[in-house]
């Protein structure tokens, strides 16, 4: 988007009571944000929506002044913009209605041709959702998913650690200005982050993380995402929040369960309950549900002559080669490996290509 139309999205975003959606509409209807500026008053009032306050409330050439400062920002800080109309607008927050009319991002963001997935919970992460969250990543990582998530405390900053440990791209989604890190504590993570990814935000650099702007944040995680994973939550929290968005975006949810004694599965527990969320009990779940093709998004996807399989993967593959199709839980009992183990071994030897998954969570040799 070129300067001097970058300027006037700006200032449209200053007229008061103009948000993203009514911004939206001008543009489209206008032709552009300068356009929006140019229109006669007469021919604004007529657009659907627009009422008399609206069209005064654009005449007021102050919120130009506002724009040039926050211009100024963007130009000597490095800061990239995403316009809802350009290409590297995130394409499937192009899709929600309230999706920002502008991002402002810095690092080296790219979401071409990307699986894309958030993954958000509780603040107070315990050692299980911790141990869930890195092997869910490692099992991804093949697939290379770009891995979205908020800069929190708890499973946000966990999630980002752990793509860039895989070498995943992150996206850090913050609820404030991009002059500015919250929490303060992970300004640690601020340079890898931008070197594995980097940060979105809609809120101009006069913005502070105040209460309300993380669940205005929380649309941009959901929206711009494939699937949504809650890794753990207690029975209320902005990841709730967050999946309840996505839900209403038609977006796919996932859900990590846990012990109904334990504080932060409730809310876990009660999405899958309530039907508002797929169970996830490993990687596999996820690249069944959302029916990702490995044999497609692995490189090479030439199946290799000889394959190495680790004692337990031969185990596996031995059981299957006796018994043909099986079901993992079944698989998981005659094997003897809890649940989680086996979905990740099959998912292992599947990228290797001596097993493929079936409808039903059936699993056979090849």
């Amino acid at each position: 988007m070129i300067e001097s139309e970058l300027f006037y999205v700006l200032a449209l975003q200053r007229v008061e009571g103009v948000g993203d959606i009514m911004a939206k509409k001008l543009i489209t209807h206008c032709g552009s944000a300068e356009a929006v500026f140019k229109t006669k008053a007469t021919q604004l009032a007529a657009i659907d929506g627009v009422g008399s306050i609206t069209v005064k409330s654009l005449k007021d050439e102050s919120v130009f002044d506002k724009a040039h400062k926050e211009l100024d920002f963007i130009s000597t800080n490095g800061i990239k913009t995403a316009y809802f109309q350009d290409e590297d607008y995130p394409d499937r927050l192009k899709h929600c209605i309230d999706g920002p009319v502008l991002l402002f991002t810095s690092g080296n963001i790219d979401l071409k041709n990307r699986k894309i997935i958030s993954i958000v919970g509780t603040r107070q992460i315990t050692s299980y959702g911790t141990e869930f969250c890195r092997k869910l990543i490692e099992d991804l990582a093949p697939l290379n998913p770009v891995i979205v998530s908020g800069f929190a405390y708890g499973v946000d900053i966990v999630s980002h650690q752990c793509a860039m440990e895989y070498n995943l791209q992150t996206i850090a989604v913050v609820a404030h200005g991009l002059n500015q890190i919250y929490p303060k504590a992970h300004k640690k993570y601020v340079a890898k982050v931008e070197e594995n990814g980097g940060f979105m935000t809609e809120f101009w650099s006069s913005s502070n993380p105040d209460k309300e702007n993380f669940v205005r944040r929380n649309r941009i995680v959901a929206g711009m995402a494939e699937a949504t994973i809650v890794i753990e939550s207690a029975e209320r929290g902005g990841s709730l929040i967050t999946a309840n968005i996505a839900n209403d975006y038609n977006r796919d949810v996932f859900a990590v369960p846990g012990r109904v004694t334990d504080k932060y599965s409730v809310g876990c527990n009660n999405l899958i309950k309530t039907q508002k969320a797929n169970v996830l009990t490993s990687a596999a779940d996820l690249v069944y549900i959302l029916n990702w093709d490995l044999e497609k998004e692995v490189k090479p996807v030439q199946k290799q002559l000889f394959v190495t399989l680790d004692e337990d993967e031969q185990k596996v593959y031995d059981y299957l080669l006796k018994t043909g199709k099986e079901l993992m839980d079944v698989i998981a009992l005659h094997c003897d490996f809890p649940i989680y183990r086996i979905s990740g071994l099959l998912l292992n030897m599947e990228l290797k290509g001596v097993v493929r998954p079936l409808p039903g969570k059936l699993f056979e040799a090849i």
